[in-house]
């Protein structure tokens, strides 16, 4: 039979339990003499003034809670915990788990009002009696326990001030708080908040979480013996600790059937089945942080970095990292969950983590109009061990946010050069004379931000250019000298322009360099064909401006947080501006969408919507490109090195040798693969026209397989 439980404690109760603690108090401060803290001196207080002294409200604090970071369609990705709990309401406690916990902490927890004398007698007889040490807190003194240690967890306190080795200051103040405590919450209220915070092994607290841990079941699914075993865990966490000391946890466990059997709880039956029973354990292990991630691990390094870096979630860094492992946050990012499954097959696809090569490829994209970031995959193992594949460094994003110094950029800089020569009032149809490939140490280039208004070549030698195809360095069009990506072209497009509108042009685009977030540098020409280095998200933003009438949006991963208690922080909405006007971005398309058609045909692949794209690689041959855009997608593809220079022209990659490593190599079909898959999920319009286009038939490419110097 099951014993009927009175659900609030009678007045009776309230009065003995404070009486208990005024009695107690005095036997106390009369065995010991306790000084005053206050004092510092030898006055002796009596055992109400001692009670006096101490505060009668619990400082309450919100119970620390996991965050969870979700995708945009409210999957999971991430938790984020420093004590894994799962708060639950009393109806969802199993009774079995109710009537273990009473039976073998607190046997008078329906009749006392919070401190129970009974218990205190008896453990003080034992404790003058015997060597052993027998407690008497009831569980309302144990909530009133867990509840200021979490209070001094959240506080920042490293001294917690009732934990561990008690005095006997603490216990009488314990005690008053939790006479206080029964006095404004009823049974029922106390019983649900003690077994949702208090320890049940390592980072698990609360019986939900820890249902869920040992067992895989529901707090309001446990029986008996699973009751048993988690109420025999609360006297000693590690000690019986059915994992790791199964034996200990067993004798413990029966120890606690007993006293639900002696009281009435449970059936001479109920209590020889489950005595007989083994643990029966199905451990569900919950990693905590990115590395639990398996679908977006570094995605979710991207958004711990916005949080830590954003004031909404607190002062200062340190705040908010705990916020987010103790703050209960439901963190709703941009992330498109099929997106990224096919960016990160992918990825995966081009370069396996563990290929000889050592090279890594990643492949980041930014919703146009929005700054969205929407995947964000790479081939390696989110993983700080040492190993072959394994790594915690984004590749996508800069220094600041998690990632490295970035990558070079090759030639996916010159859309950025053909922009200001369309903002400088020119047409993709000028002719530009590049027969020029060399400029002497001195020779002067237009750079009205820099002092004295120019900037001349550094290097002794002077500056060399190459192209990469040969026959190039004639008179041609601006149109075709981007769709070839002739580099001499670039240069005396470059040189007849001011150096410094070039990078204003990539930096109301949003590129910056990834290890310091500086702008380009116009003090050095050879920013032109793309030496400096960039993260790939930088890339991917600036050229979604391209597929938005000129529209730059600043890259954004989260779009709404709440946290347990239902607090909205304000994480700020899609942050724009036009940076392009539109006729010139409608004009810089008439090229790149030339350029991506080729490149898809080149693949064979369709990505089945209107594109543009540019192709990049650096001088070593060991940082390649593609960006690509529609109206619906920007995404930028990388494939390279990243710990070194090292070329990767004549490497064996994913088991093929490349005589040339170029962006059009594994950068661009990856690109290609990738938009192929995600073509159907992605909506795309066709891109704005020029008022007045320069070329009489814009779609055709038969201007490229001409001279290109523009006679016909």
């Amino acid at each position: 039979m099951r014993s009927v439980r009175s659900a609030l404690s009678t007045t009776t109760g309230k009065v003995l339990g404070f009486l208990g603690a005024s009695v107690l108090a005095g036997i106390l401060v009369a065995g010991l003499a306790l000084p005053l803290a206050a004092t510092g001196g030898a006055t002796v207080a009596t055992g109400s003034e001692l009670l006096d002294e101490f505060p009668t409200e619990l400082r309450e604090e919100p119970i620390s809670v996991p965050s969870r970071v979700l995708a945009s369609d409210g999957t999971e990705l991430a938790t984020f915990y420093a004590e894994n709990r799962k708060p639950v309401g009393l109806d969802q406690i199993s009774p079995n788990m109710q009537e273990a916990i009473v039976a073998i902490e607190d046997e008078r927890f329906y009749e006392h009002g919070g401190v129970d004398p009974q218990g205190i007698g008896r453990a003080l007889v034992n404790n003058a009696s015997t060597d052993s040490e027998q407690g008497a807190s009831t569980i309302t003194q144990q909530y009133v326990n867990n509840m200021l240690i979490n209070a001094d967890m959240l506080s920042g306190k490293e001294k917690l001030t009732i934990s561990g080795t008690k005095t006997y200051m603490d216990k009488l103040r314990e005690m008053k708080l939790a006479v206080s405590v029964e006095q404004e919450m009823t049974k029922d209220q106390i019983l649900e908040g003690y077994l949702n915070i208090v320890l049940l092994g390592g980072r698990t607290y609360g019986v939900e979480a820890a249902a869920q841990y040992y067992w895989g079941v529901p707090a309001s699914e446990l029986t008996i013996a699973q009751s048993a075993t988690l109420a025999g865990l609360v006297k000693s966490p590690n000690g019986y600790n059915p994992q790791t000391r199964p034996e200990a946890a067993v004798e413990r466990r029966n120890v606690v059937l007993d006293s639900m059997l002696a009281q009435g709880f449970i059936t001479d039956a109920e209590h020889a089945e489950a005595t007989a029973s083994d643990l029966g354990l199905d451990v569900h292990p919950e990693q905590a942080g990115c590395i639990s991630s398996s679908a977006a691990p570094y995605f979710c390094d991207f958004v711990q970095h916005e949080v830590r870096s954003n004031e909404a979630f607190g002062p200062d860094p340190e705040s908010r990292e705990q916020l987010l492992h103790r703050g209960g946050l439901e963190i709703t990012t941009t992330l498109d969950p099929k997106l990224q499954q096919q960016a990160q097959a992918s990825v995966e696809e081009t370069v396996p983590a563990t290929d000889s090569s050592g090279a890594g490829s990643a492949l980041v994209s930014v919703e146009p109009g929005t700054g969205n970031v929407r995947a964000m995959a790479q081939n390696t193992r989110y993983s700080p061990e040492e190993g072959r594949g394994n790594t915690v460094l984004n590749f996508n994003v800069d220094a600041a946010q998690g990632g490295g110094n970035g990558f070079q950029g090759g030639s996916s800089l010159k859309p950025y050069v053909a922009a200001a020569w369309l903002e400088d009032g020119r047409s993709m149809a000028d002719v530009v004379d590049a027969s020029q490939d060399h400029w002497r140490q001195g020779e002067q280039f237009r750079a009205s931000c820099q002092p004295g208004g120019s900037v001349s070549i550094p290097d002794e030698g002077g500056w060399k250019v190459n192209n990469v195809i040969d026959d190039m360095k004639r008179p041609m069009t601006a149109d075709f000298g981007l769709y070839w990506s002739i580099n001499t072209v670039m240069v005396n497009m470059a040189q007849e322009l001011d150096l410094c509108d070039i990078t204003d042009v990539a930096t109301r685009l949003g590129v910056h360099r990834a290890d310091d977030g500086q702008p380009l540098n116009p003090g050095n020409p050879s920013f032109i064909l793309g030496s400096e280095e960039f993260a790939p998200m930088t890339q991917a933003a600036a050229y979604a401006a391209f597929a938005d009438d000129g529209r730059y949006c600043r890259p954004r991963a989260i779009e709404s947080v709440t946290d347990s208690t239902g607090k909205r922080y304000d994480v700020g909405g899609p942050d724009c501006q036009q940076a392009l006007d539109p006729e010139v971005v409608a004009q810089l398309n008439e090229t790149l969408t030339q350029i991506g058609r080729r490149n898809a045909e080149e693949a064979g692949v369709d990505p089945g919507v209107p594109m543009g794209g540019k192709t990049g690689t650096n001088n070593s041959q060991s940082s390649t490109w593609y960006i690509g855009y529609t109206s619906g997608l920007s995404t930028a593809s990388w494939v390279g090195r990243y710990t070194d220079l090292k070329t990767l022209a004549g490497t064996r990659v994913n088991g093929q040798e490349h005589e040339h490593f170029w962006g059009s190599t594994l950068a661009g079909p990856q690109w290609m693969d990738f938009m192929e898959q995600a073509s159907g999920s992605v909506e795309a319009e066709p891109f704005r026209t020029p008022t007045d286009s320069p070329f009489p038939d814009p779609g055709s490419t038969e201007r490229y397989r001409m001279g290109g110097n523009g006679t016909g």
